[in-house]
């Protein structure tokens, strides 16, 4: 929403709270609200990231992860279909989908196979845009977005969970300061927010359906993680594994292949890891200095 402000775009952002700049209350689970709004609208490009969208929540309560982001995905593509035809539609999807790919780094021709309740929602929303893209001509872009991570990312992901906890601590003295992770050697395709941003928007201005991978094409565990927070803070960080955040059924490793995307956009991630981590730390100390800032360990 900020980078198509500051781009000079008319933004109209739907939201159930409808704050924030250009922000409009609705809620999506309503397919006549939806198709209102977008009627009102009149975009020209619709960018659809509404979604129950964590993992670890999902398999908390699969069926509200289900049910609920297949009809948010429904109540968007027929309120496009019926209202702005003519729009760029970028549904965004996930690196998840792929579930453990058969070889790395995994690009677009791999099949889906979700492994968490989540994943499957996204696969079955991907689907459903491909469907209406071939039934009905929609021009329907399907970015797939590896993890991505920066200021502004709430607590319960794990990058920012990091890097909150870490700011806890630079703002209490605290030395050696103490973290708390899940599994520490699952490893993931990080890439930051603001580059994820921006190819949403070259994907926007391409206008060309399609299925595209946004990724780093480099995986990092949260051990490697917390090594480099611990460099780009200066300090000393006391690890520990909180079993309770352990998951079971846990893909190890998740990496992409950006090479379509690269190819049909030139887009290529800018900002390094490293500056990820500590524009994202001195981001929450602010907001905890502000009193902002929310909870600090992912689920």
């Amino acid at each position: 929403m900020a980078a198509c402000a500051a781009a000079g775009d008319d933004v109209v952002a739907l939201s159930r709270s409808g704050a924030g700049p250009g922000g409009v209350a609705a809620d999506l689970l309503d397919a006549a609200t939806a198709r209102a709004a977008v009627a009102e609208a009149a975009p020209e490009v619709v960018y659809h990231l509404a979604a129950l969208a964590h993992v670890g929540r999902s398999w908390g309560d699969p069926a509200a992860t289900l049910a609920q982001n297949q009809a948010i995905d429904l109540n968007v593509l027929e309120a496009v279909r019926a209202e702005a035809p003519g729009a760029v539609l970028v549904a965004v999807s996930s690196g998840e989908v792929y579930g453990r790919p058969a070889t790395l780094p995994v690009d677009e021709s791999a099949p889906l196979r979700p492994q968490n309740p989540y994943a499957v929602s996204k696969a079955a929303g991907d689907l459903l845009a491909g469907f209406y893209a071939d039934a009905h001509g929609l021009r329907v872009v399907r970015p797939r977005a590896f993890n991505h991570a920066g200021p502004g990312q709430p607590a319960l992901y794990a990058l920012a969970s990091f890097t909150r906890q870490v700011a806890a601590g630079l703002e209490s003295g605290d030395d050696p300061i103490s973290l708390v992770t899940g599994n520490p050697d699952a490893r993931r395709d990080f890439t930051d927010v603001r580059d994820v941003v921006r190819a949403y928007r070259l994907l926007a201005a391409a206008g060309e359906p399609g299925v595209f991978n946004v990724c780093s094409g480099r995986s990092a565990s949260p051990r490697e993680l917390i090594a480099a927070l611990a460099a780009a803070a200066g300090v000393e960080i006391e690890h520990s594994v909180d079993p309770a955040l352990v998951r079971a059924h846990e893909v190890m490793e998740i990496r992409g292949s950006a090479e379509r995307m690269r190819a049909a956009t030139g887009w290529e991630p800018e900002i390094a890891l490293a500056a990820t981590l500590a524009d994202t730390v001195r981001w929450w100390r602010e907001e905890i200095r502000t009193g902002r800032a929310g909870g600090g360990v992912h689920e």
